[in-house]
């Protein structure tokens, strides 16, 4: 185990959200309230991606955009074409009054003509858990993966054949597809010169630290010490805690503290358990300590997570 795998295992697109455009210019889709996470593949011609408050980013055939919500953005032939379409949370849009290709989809999750010069796909996900923000947290508006990749040209290539399908199973197949294309995405996105990647993934290429870190995702409720770690690793305590400090941007123990009540804010919010019981689960004997660090942590304190007034 590690944080990219724990923070990806827990962003499943269950019931995910489609939608395949094909389009002539001009033309410009809004999204108005967007999900936390959604993505947009050029499959076909060029197109802006154009977050609400931030430049205008370049979309060519085979990219893949990551868009973060909630702020809006459009996806557009050009950054000064007007919003015509309005795409909702649920998937179905919102055009021209008495637009043939909203009255009348040519195809299941498509908008638009079939001789449309360009074709754009939009997958969303319908994030709930506080795992995912430690990954959006780490992404800007719009981050672009250029085309190459052939591991994800190859899932581009199953997701456009099912997606105008009415198979049985069509919709599991896409959740999985999305799943797996944002794990390649992701991947690819952290590794392009330039990008800014977060400590805890720079640390992971880390011998000593990367491994520090497998072992926390691992077992977060266990009573883990910086000598406890630093022997693990083969390191004095000391230097330990420098290097991980440095590679991870915080110190070891803050680290795990800051984990631990990621993941009891997810045992709170989504099972209902008891502030006690979340404790316990993520290596508080004490719910007062726990509770302590929690609000310390989260700037909430656990109960109003767990009675649903605090996110």
């Amino acid at each position: 185990m590690d944080v990219l795998a724990d923070l990806l295992g827990g962003v499943q697109a269950r019931g995910a959200m489609f939608c395949q455009s094909i389009i002539s210019p001009p033309w410009a889709l809004e999204y108005a309230q967007p999900p936390p996470l959604a993505m947009a593949v050029m499959m076909r011609g060029e197109a802006w991606a154009k977050p609400e408050r931030d430049a205008p980013v370049r979309l060519t055939p085979g990219d893949v955009a990551l868009a973060k919500g909630p702020s809006p953005y459009m996806v557009a032939d050009s950054p000064t074409t007007p919003p015509q379409v309005r795409v909702h949370p649920d998937g179905t849009c919102e055009g021209p009054s008495g637009d043939p290709m909203l009255l009348e989809p040519m195809a299941p999750r498509t908008y638009g003509r079939a001789d449309g010069e360009s074709l754009l796909i939009v997958g969303s996900f319908p994030l709930n858990t506080k795992v995912c923000e430690w990954l959006l947290s780490a992404l800007p508006p719009v981050a672009v993966v250029p085309a190459g990749d052939p591991r994800i040209a190859r899932t581009l290539e199953l997701l456009q054949q099912e997606i105008a399908g009415e198979e049985p199973g069509v919709q599991v197949v896409l959740d999985r597809l999305l799943e797996l294309l944002l794990v390649q995405a992701v991947r690819v996105w952290f590794a392009l010169p330039g990008t800014v990647t977060p400590g805890w993934y720079s640390a992971l290429a880390d011998p000593a630290v990367g491994k520090a870190l497998r072992l926390i995702h691992e077992d977060p409720a266990r009573p883990w010490t910086v000598g406890a770690l630093a022997g693990a690793v083969g390191m004095s305590r000391a230097a330990f805690a420098r290097r991980f400090t440095a590679m991870a941007g915080r110190p070891p123990l803050a680290y795990i503290t800051e984990w631990r009540m990621t993941l009891a804010a997810d045992l709170l919010s989504k099972s209902g358990m008891t502030v006690a019981a979340a404790a316990r689960r993520v290596g508080y004997a004490d719910a007062f300590g726990f509770s302590a660090a929690f609000k310390r942590v989260r700037g909430v304190s656990p109960g109003s997570v767990r009675a649903g007034l605090a996110t």
